[in-house]
């Protein structure tokens, strides 16, 4: 399996992401010639390739090099993950092997903190948590929740390549632990996670992020309208709650569909306002904001300055479902979080590839 897979380990973990984004842009023509799930089996190699790898230069205490050979299997493992269907009996044994790499990686010096965030009467709240790179104090930080469908650690394990090296701390927590936990709403709950990193010596508590998703996009914009702390979020602009609104009205009157386009653009602009904070909303056809939805509520903001961008993921389509370009969509969203928190009190300008104004293109 090693030998096999050997051509594709000789890179770093820049150009491992470069092949995964390329590799993902050209899946339509790729996969005319070859199945899917030929294709997810040789990601799974490379990623099994790329974790030997690893593993001996762990032996030789090699920690840099073994530390990026990890990233590169988490970031193999996940285009494997994404190339198998939702009921594919294969989807379970590469999470295995995601959450294997993810041990592997946090048994290094540099890896990540299993922590409990407490909440309320000795309850806590479990997350996961890696530092900035070059750690010193007032660094900012970001806390990411998984949509309802994955896992923290498969979240995580997608993450971790995209934030490693950064200089912005994370903390991930799961939607259903946010959602189903016995001390309170999410807010309360997301807001006990701030406090959390306020507390930590190496984080500026005032240059703090959310980012959400799936449907923990709505969470993450209910907790940056209940939390005036939240410096920048990556959610969905109450487009969710929009939506529910409109439901309800339109089955109380029996009007669906024929709402007035003053009001209706009067509803969703007094929504956004509630947020005091730089917004990015991520349109997609697998989250809950879609294209049209989103480009509607960034005119809204633009025509009264409030600072809202979009951003729509490279998506390609195949015969059994959309796949999204995940390695260019991460570092879009953590380009845009690094810029806007870097630069929260500050007048200089942008050098972020993604923090143009308006719609941002992948």
């Amino acid at each position: 399996m090693l030998c096999a897979a050997w051509p594709h380990v000789r890179s770093d973990l820049a150009s491992t992401r470069r092949d995964a984004a390329a590799f993902l842009d050209g899946l339509e023509d790729n996969n005319a010639a070859v199945g899917r799930g030929s294709w997810a089996t040789r990601w799974v190699r490379v990623g099994h390739a790329h974790r030997a790898v690893g593993d001996l230069h762990l032996k030789n205490g090699a920690f840099t090099e073994s530390s990026e050979a990890f990233l590169c299997a988490l970031t193999a493992f996940e285009v494997a993950w994404r190339l198998l269907g939702d009921d594919d009996p294969q989807r379970g044994e590469v999470l295995a092997q995601i959450e294997a790499s993810l041990e592997r990686f946090g048994s290094l010096e540099e890896g990540y903190e299993h922590v409990r965030v407490p909440c309320l009467d000795g309850v806590e709240l479990r997350a996961l948590y890696i530092a900035a790179a070059a750690p010193r104090s007032c660094a900012p930080a970001v806390i990411c929740i998984s949509s309802e469908e994955e896992t923290a650690a498969a979240l995580f394990g997608r993450l971790l390549p995209t934030v490693i090296g950064r200089r912005v701390s994370v903390l991930l927590v799961s939607h259903d632990d946010i959602s189903d936990h016995p001390c309170g709403e999410p807010e309360f709950l997301l807001s006990c996670c701030l406090d959390h990193l306020s507390r930590r010596p190496e984080i500026d508590g005032t240059r703090v992020g959310v980012y959400g998703e799936g449907m923990a996009a709505a969470l993450a914009t209910d907790f940056a309208t209940f939390d005036r702390r939240v410096a920048a979020a990556v959610c969905d602009g109450g487009i969710w709650k929009w939506a529910r609104t409109r439901a309800s009205i339109g089955w109380i009157t029996r009007t669906a569909g024929q709402l007035d386009g003053g009001v209706e653009l009067l509803a969703r602009r007094q929504l956004v306002r509630r947020l005091r904070c730089p917004i990015l909303v991520v349109a997609s056809e697998r989250g809950i904001v879609s294209l049209s939805e989103a480009a509607n509520l960034r005119a809204d903001c633009t025509s009264v300055g409030i600072d809202l961008e979009l951003v729509h993921p490279r998506t390609t389509r195949t015969p059994v479902g959309d796949i999204e370009n995940f390695v260019a969509s991460d570092d879009c969203v953590f380009e845009w979080l690094d810029h806007k928190l870097a630069t929260r009190f500050a007048s200089s300008p942008s050098s972020a590839k993604c923090a143009n104004a308006g719609e941002i293109s992948l």
